[in-house]
């Protein structure tokens, strides 16, 4: 079947644990939830297979902000497991059962920590890293090995309602190099996109500048008793959902006997719009260089890049 005929038509899935009102209450007033044992042992193999492989088969987009933490950037264009894990696990289904709307797959990451001192993930805001806008983003969060509180994602409670994005803690500082920062402000004000289809070569968190005019992060690990923080005992099966726009991070510093291999997608509703973002420090999905995509444009304009993955049954 063409990619064009899967954009007008849903892909049967297996289906998930029942979504309940409570559940989308308590992820619309936190931004994140914690759902149990909602994928079968099938599935938790399959990411499993599928991150070992994507581990043991760097690209350009292999990379990672502090050894030995291995971040990827769209690891399922190349790891089979995990791009059919993503088409026929009921992760979609759930994520548009918490929007109760379509959803669209946007992007994946993997996050591998080897065996030992399990490296933090440093508090973070994951709006100012793509060109994408819209209240209907949320991330999926799988894990292949069990994930004990003390080395937990972890986010700021209904952060995600703060109407704000801040400054990412990653990227050159511009006055390090006035005249190259000048001339990314030039490319920008002239509406190019700043990180284009040549970063999937090689690309690293590092090769862009931090955007002065987003408000700094708060002190959070420095007071953490003055924020309501979140985190989890997850085990393999369970799902964390959070919303796009929340402020998270992952604790880290302590011993594992295992490795913690994660994955995460982010998924796309109807309200989600293309935004040149001058704090752009991940590229956009490869096939959508091709396409020249403008401001304000919807992802649902690109329906071979981004088929619906997920829609609510209609009554009929």
């Amino acid at each position: 079947e063409s990619r064009s005929n899967l954009a007008m038509t849903v892909p049967a899935r297996t289906q998930s644990a029942t979504i309940t009102s409570s559940q989308i209450a308590d992820f619309n007033r936190d931004g994140a939830i914690l759902l149990s044992n909602v994928l079968e042992d099938r599935w938790v193999q399959m990411l499993a297979q599928g991150l070992e492989f994507a581990n043991a088969h760097p690209d350009g987009m292999s990379a990672g902000v502090s050894m030995p933490l291995r971040i990827d950037q769209f690891p399922a264009s190349h790891s089979p497991k995990l791009k059919q894990l993503l088409d026929n696990s009921p992760i979609a289904e759930i994520v548009g059962s918490m929007l109760n709307a379509p959803v669209r797959f946007y992007m994946d990451q993997m996050f591998y920590k080897p065996a030992g001192l399990i490296a933090p993930s440093a508090w973070h805001q994951d709006t100012c890293y793509y060109n994408v806008d819209g209240h209907q983003l949320i991330r999926a969060w799988v894990c292949a090995d069990p994930v004990p509180r003390n080395i937990s994602l972890e986010v700021l409670r209904g952060s995600h309602l703060w109407n704000v994005t801040y400054r990412p803690p990653v990227g050159m500082d511009p006055e390090s190099d006035p005249t190259g920062a000048a001339r990314l402000n030039e490319r920008f004000d002239r509406g190019e996109t700043l990180i284009g289809k040549e970063a999937f070569d090689k690309w690293t968190y590092f090769d862009s500048f931090l955007d002065p005019s987003l408000p700094v992060l708060p002190a959070i690990e420095q007071s953490r008793d003055s924020f309501d923080i979140m985190g989890w005992d997850y085990q393999p099966g369970d799902v964390i959902l959070f919303h796009g726009n929340i402020v998270h991070s992952a604790l880290g510093g302590v011993e594992l006997p295992h490795p913690r291999r994660s994955h995460a997608s982010l998924w796309a509703g109807p309200d989600v719009n293309y935004l040149k973002r001058r704090s752009q420090s991940i590229p956009d999905p490869k096939a959508l260089y091709d396409h020249d995509p403008q401001n304000g444009q919807s992802l649902s304009d690109f329906p071979d890049i981004f088929p619906i993955a997920w829609a609510p049954p209609t009554n009929h």
